[in-house]
């Protein structure tokens, strides 16, 4: 309502996330909700929230296990940074679906975990996200060689900087892919191992329809207008940061990692755009191996909705395998 009681009217909807009002509002219609951190007492993972980049307020969740089995020992665990999904605009890592997951990620694969809560859209537009999650990899990189007193001490004490992966769900995927040539081509890239990429039903996309696109037109006007919203390039859904296989997107077969998951479900309308990518990569000369894993009868990050039905426990499990199997495995 406006400062005389009128009702303000909509600018922009953005279905099914939020709405834009013509005063400037921004009122989310999902990913609102919030949950502390704190123990889960059923899988003994604790977690807590820090502030990495004050000058921002970009900030994290991060997670251990619990158990006396681990903490009494002088063990050393892989380190999963993770972005959540969100298509860049709603949610959050204080979410209670992305924190119930990774409770179950942390306990099944025995990882330390960093959940990075950057800024969102359309507050702060593309590609602040990108630089937001960038700046929190060189804050993680910090701590290997940093004894400062603002140091994690979760980090510093407990991760094995030789094994370290990227990993995220929908826009969370696009995040990772991204980032991993960034580690790779800078000098972060000396002190950080990126081991391994998980994308899960990850968010790439494109002008041009391709698969099921073709014959959906309502959810491909849906998705296009996601990305139009939250990045305001002139390539709109061409624009080498969702489409991966632009002139202008970084060489696949450049990829900074020795081995990427990738996990797409039957009725995602970005399920095409995930098996291209896998596709592209393992033809494309990178020296790594890939993965891909199909999940029938399922959408769009089912595992995030309800992390307690059979195929979200499987996609875990799945996921919780790729991080600790050590080497090659098989295609």
């Amino acid at each position: 309502m406006g400062s005389t009681g009128e009702a303000v009217e909509v600018s922009i909807e953005v279905f099914p996330y939020l709405r834009v009002y013509k005063d400037g509002t921004v009122e989310r219609l999902a990913g609102t909700e919030v949950v502390p951190a704190g123990l889960d007492p059923e899988i003994l993972v604790l977690s807590k929230d820090i502030v990495i980049v004050p000058e921002t307020g970009v900030s994290a969740r991060i997670y251990r296990p619990n158990n006396n089995n681990w903490t009494e020992s002088d063990q050393k665990l892989p380190l999963v940074v993770y972005f959540h999904g969100g298509a860049f605009c709603i949610s959050s890592t204080a979410d209670p679906k992305y924190h119930a997951s990774l409770n179950n990620l942390v306990a099944e694969a025995n990882v330390i975990l960093v959940s990075v809560n950057y800024r969102l859209a359309p507050e702060f537009p593309l590609p602040i996200a990108f630089e937001d999650c960038w700046a929190a990899i060189q804050w993680v990189a910090s701590h290997v060689k940093g004894d400062g007193h603002d140091r994690e001490a979760w980090l510093k004490e407990c991760v094995d900087f030789e094994k370290v992966f990227l990993v995220g769900d929908s826009a969370g995927s696009s995040l990772a892919h991204h980032l991993s040539f960034r580690v790779k081509n800078s000098d972060t890239g000396r002190d950080l191992k990126v081991c391994g990429i998980g994308m899960i039903n990850p968010y790439f996309w494109g002008k041009d329809p391709i698969g099921v696109e073709v014959s959906d037109e309502f959810r491909k006007k849906m998705v296009d207008s996601w990305w139009k919203f939250v990045c305001t390039s002139e390539e709109g859904c061409d624009d080498p940061l969702i489409n991966p296989f632009v002139d202008g997107a970084p060489s696949l077969d450049g990829l900074g990692c020795d081995k990427v998951l990738v996990v797409v479900a039957e009725k995602d309308i970005l399920r095409d755009r995930g098996r291209l990518y896998y596709k592209k990569l393992v033809n494309s000369g990178w020296a790594g191996k890939a993965e891909i894993m199909e999940v029938e009868d399922e959408d769009h990050v089912f595992h995030i909705f309800d992390h307690t039905t059979d195929r979200a426990k499987s996609l875990i499990k799945r996921l919780a395998s790729f991080i600790n199997q050590d080497g090659a495995f098989a295609v």
